[in-house]
């Protein structure tokens, strides 16, 4: 008798549970993620909204006769565009990107497009991963990207090579939107690891802009790659779910999507094969709770390890907010906005230098603190950099990072054998006689 008449007490508090669960659901919003980083500068944020206005560049046919460009235009020269590849060029292996010499801002720029809802072939880099299927530098990545990545190497290896060589002061850039921002990513993965290949190109010169990333990398990697690459938040790296189950039948996918958001935060970190959006975050603050429109945008950054964007955010604004037509817009409202504060504060040349020297100093010790936070929380194959500052030479217990002479390749001219960059991405993953994935195949001259 006192057990049936503790089912219904049962039932209230399992009901009372399930209500804050969902009130807590419906108040979070995606200020709240980022609400204890530090506010981004204009310096550091000058790219963003440049960038976003390349990627949508490549949308054009003709850049001399536009169609549907922004307010402000462009903002390329299209003399100094080099080549431009459109989906009857890359075959469906790789999203349409373009390359352009940016002499106005010493950049070599390789942007490239988000994904296409029309075309099969977007979808097939899309859902080419399986959890855990890739291992690459001691994390996973995703599959498919990777491979999309390693054909647009392998295309313009000889090129990007001559431009990096021809303007040793211009930085490389990879940017792209969506689909196009895994891409990038796992090219500026990549070139980190085989600099070599591309005439030996100091880490600090690649840069990476993820914007709306897709989630494609291990957390070990997505922290310690924060230097290299950047990401500007929205709702798809907030989406826990496998991108290959993206696209089920909605009723799977939310309940895929409400399981997800269940699983304890200790428990996700542990996971090494779960994704994440890579490297630094940019988040773009427009919104507030119970308010109407948008507000003007406040832009903050940090390198999270717990904390990195698991919520969903519940929005009818979710999808548009995802077009790269409206984070350009809103990246470049808040541009504005931090030149104009810049400009009332009046800012000496002199100071605006050391600043700029300052901020550097504390990416650096935020990366490093990044990094010691990993570790701290036992995040799978998360290590601290050798007092020299480099990635390089590593051993963990059953994880080791060695190379072998069999399989490293071009490695500070070790090594003269002419190796394709496919070839090059698919010796990552083979496997030695005890099983172990093969990583790291060259060495950064000390």
């Amino acid at each position: 008798m006192s057990i049936i008449c503790g089912v219904p007490l049962l039932e209230c508090v399992y009901c009372l549970a399930c209500a804050r669960w969902a009130w807590k659901r419906c108040l979070h919003t995606a200020g709240h993620d980022s609400e204890t980083w530090g506010l981004a500068t204009a310096e550091e944020f000058e790219p963003v909204p440049r960038l976003c206005r390349y990627i949508l560049a490549v949308y054009e046919e003709d850049l001399r006769h536009p169609l549907f460009e922004p307010p402000g235009g462009y903002g390329i020269n299209p003399d100094w565009l080099i080549l431009r590849k459109t989906y009857e060029n890359t075959q469906g292996r790789a999203p349409p990107y373009i390359l352009y010499l940016d002499h106005d801002h010493a950049d070599i720029v390789l942007a490239i497009r988000g994904l296409n809802l029309a075309k099969e072939s977007d979808y097939q880099v899309l859902l080419d991963n399986k959890l855990g299927k890739k291992k690459f530098d001691g994390g996973y990545v995703h599959n498919g990207l990777l491979k999309a990545a390693g054909w647009v190497l392998e295309a313009e290896c000889d090129i990007l090579k001559e431009l990096v060589e021809k303007h040793p002061n211009y930085t490389l850039t990879f940017a792209g939107h969506s689909l196009g921002s895994g891409v990038a990513a796992m090219l500026a993965l990549v070139v980190v690891q085989h600099h070599d290949k591309l005439g030996n190109i100091d880490r600090r010169r690649i840069r990476c802009f993820a914007i709306a990333p897709a989630r494609c990398m291990s957390l070990n990697l997505a922290v310690r790659y924060a230097d290299v690459i950047n990401s500007v938040d929205d709702f798809l790296p907030r989406t826990a779910t496998p991108l290959e189950d993206i696209f089920n039948l909605p009723c799977l996918l939310c309940m895929r999507c409400m399981r997800d958001t269940c699983i304890p935060e200790e428990k996700m970190l542990r996971d090494p094969r779960r994704l994440y959006a890579p490297g630094r975050l940019y988040h773009i603050v427009e919104r507030k709770p119970f308010k109407l429109g948008r507000f003007p945008p406040v832009v903050r950054t940090a390198v999270p390890v717990d904390g990195r964007f698991e919520h969903i955010v519940l929005s009818c604004n979710a999808t548009s907010d995802h077009a790269i037509i409206w984070i350009e817009r809103e990246a470049r409202r808040a541009m504005d906005l931090m030149l104009e504060k810049d400009r009332i504060m009046e800012i000496p040349a002199k100071q605006r230098m050391e600043r700029q020297e300052t901020l550097a100093r504390e990416h650096s010790e935020e990366h490093k603190a990044a990094l010691q936070r990993a570790v701290t929380l036992s995040v799978p194959h998360a290590y601290l950099p050798s007092r020299y500052g480099t990635f390089d030479e590593h051993e963990d217990g059953d994880n080791s990072h060695k190379s072998t002479g069999e399989s490293s390749v071009g490695s500070s001219g070790k090594s003269k054998t002419k190796v394709s960059w496919n070839e090059l991405i698919e010796r990552l993953f083979e496997k030695d006689e005890s099983g172990l994935m093969l990583l790291k195949k060259s060495h950064r001259d000390d």
